[in-house]
């Protein structure tokens, strides 16, 4: 059964996905799109690269494809940085097209993103648990399952996106880290919006390394934790 969504405005003028159910929004209220610009592409994707530089393809896996602008981010930074992708993305509850077409992730920024406006919708078309080629540089597998059930593949950036731990306790918990952590490479960095203190213990139990990193707008620090080489 598909969840109530509703589609609400930012701060920034991105649109995010409030759930009633759960009372709970994707993304933060200060803005959806710089959010992830901030927490994913540039402290994750993009810090990764700056390390790693000749380690191809980056493997990026993502808990919780949602409205999909993370991916969206990601197809286009491999398309202009020219460096291939392979994205690995998971989610139980994806939007219905009535949904995700009326999101404005392709308005927000045009100057940057105008000639990828298309593969938005081509990301939520496309068959799920089926793996793929998106561009050159971008292929990408969403599954349809939960994190419990997640095949995991060797992972360089882990995009950590699951709804917050007070929403989802289960997701957070330590064991379900140490599969995520167990599937990292070398040099591998750990991603998410939260900065909760149990969240950082648990990664630093788990052998990770954690940086101090400003957070997005709104939040005064987010997590960011390395895998040792």
């Amino acid at each position: 059964m598909a969840r109530e969504t509703k589609i609400i405005t930012t701060e920034d003028g991105s649109h995010s996905i409030y759930l009633p159910e759960i009372n709970e929004s994707y993304h933060s209220s200060h803005g959806a799109y710089r959010e992830s610009v901030h927490v994913f592409i540039l402290y994750g994707l993009e810090a990764w690269f700056a390390r790693n530089r000749g380690k191809f393809p980056i493997r990026v896996f993502e808990v919780g494809f949602g409205t999909g602008l993370n991916a969206w981010l990601s197809l286009i930074w491999a398309e202009q940085s020219q460096v291939p992708v392979a994205y690995h993305t998971i989610e139980p509850f994806p939007l219905e097209k009535e949904i995700y077409s009326a999101l404005n992730y392709t308005t927000v920024d045009e100057s940057f993103t105008i000639h990828y406006n298309a593969y938005f919708n081509r990301l939520h078309a496309m068959e799920w648990d089926l793996g793929k080629p998106m561009t050159e540089f971008f292929n990408i597998k969403k599954d349809k399952t939960t994190l419990q059930e997640a095949t995991l593949y060797p992972i360089d950036v882990v995009f950590f996106d699951a709804f917050s731990p007070k929403k989802q306790p289960e997701l957070w918990h330590i064991d379900m880290l140490r599969d995520i952590v167990d599937a990292m490479n070398p040099n591998g960095v750990f991603v998410t919006y939260c900065a909760a203190a149990q969240l950082k213990r648990d990664l630093q139990a788990l052998g990770l390394v954690l940086d101090q990193v400003p957070g997005p707008p709104g939040k005064k620090e987010m997590t960011r934790a390395w895998k040792p080489g």
